[in-house]
């Protein structure tokens, strides 16, 4: 039999038929679920905050509509838009192609919006669909924007709790003599976990504890970034989506045209946040927008996760 990471693929992502083998409560905020399936031996691991899609049936539902492989985009937007399934960003936690699992953690937060919903009440045999990632295809997949350039020694990583799992993924895979500091405001003090590090990275986490988005985070940024040498060059290497009031302020620097301070800034979270500390490290402390990843992964008051 020829395993599926034996066949080329053609297209850098597709659709992978997935359930629940099992979901474990990290706290208060989050859900880990591991879903398995015939072929996530091909789910490719490019580590850091690779980002993938999950597909959620509608209520009484299946994804059977839907052509498992590389064609799902075109049958999805075929259908009715009130028959379509959900789809939802999310970033990959872990991958083990050998045993074909892949982990999402899912941030929980009541049952008013889907993905939420879903996760707190995720069980073994549970179907979704997960768009990412194709391990067979030659090229480059993108997705990732955790990309420092090239001498990189420090780093300043920070997010609310939409970014812990890819903060704590990049954490892991940061090489160990890396130095820097991530900071992660995340709802309450139970979601606070151990986090492997280098040991010249301090991780300091924030507990909101009802406190606005962005309150504890934005100050602790701002006086981490303030430490940084301050550098006024040119945008040309950066590319750039720049919110209009709707979308999500999303910028990730090209790695192999970036000033070379040797530090690069990873921030992530809501969109209003991101925004306030572009302003401020950019337009106030003069931080180079080529050495920083700012990305709005949701907006408040917009369709929720």
């Amino acid at each position: 039999m020829i395993r599926t990471t034996e066949r080329r693929a053609t297209h850098a992502y597709r659709l992978f038929q997935v359930e629940v083998r099992r979901a474990v409560r990290l706290g208060p905020s989050f859900v880990r679920v591991t879903f398995t399936g015939p072929e996530l031996d091909a789910f490719a691991d490019n580590g850091f905050d690779q980002r993938i899609k999950v597909v959620f049936p509608l209520p009484g539902r299946t994804l059977d509509e839907l052509a498992w492989g590389t064609d799902w985009h075109e049958r999805w937007r075929a259908l009715p838009e009130r028959e379509r399934p959900a789809l939802r960003t999310y970033t990959v936690r872990a991958v083990r192609p050998a045993s074909a699992e892949v982990d999402v953690e899912f941030v929980v937060h009541g049952d008013s919006a889907t993905a939420s919903r879903w996760a707190a009440a995720a069980a073994p045999g549970d179907r979704v669909g997960l768009v990412g990632p194709d391990a067979r295809y030659p090229g480059e997949h993108r997705g990732v924007g955790f990309r420092p350039p090239s001498g990189t020694s420090t780093v300043l990583l920070a997010g609310d709790e939409t970014a812990v799992p890819a903060v704590v993924n990049i954490l892991e895979r940061l090489p160990s003599g890396m130095r820097g500091v991530a900071l992660l405001e995340v709802p309450h003090r139970d979601d606070v976990r151990p986090v492997v590090a280098p040991a010249g990275v301090t991780v300091t986490w924030l507990a909101r504890h009802g406190a606005a988005h962005g309150s504890l985070l934005i100050p602790a940024v701002s006086e981490a970034a303030a430490r940084r040498p301050v550098l006024r060059v040119g945008r040309d290497n950066v590319i750039a989506h720049e919110s209009d009031g709707t979308a999500p302020i999303w910028e990730v620097p090209d790695p192999s045209a970036a000033v070379p301070t040797g530090t690069f800034t990873w921030l992530a979270g809501e969109a209003g946040v991101v925004t306030t500390l572009r302003r401020r490290l950019v337009g106030q402390l003069g931080v180079d927008p080529s050495t920083v990843a700012f990305m709005g992964y949701w907006r408040r008051g917009a369709n929720a996760v």
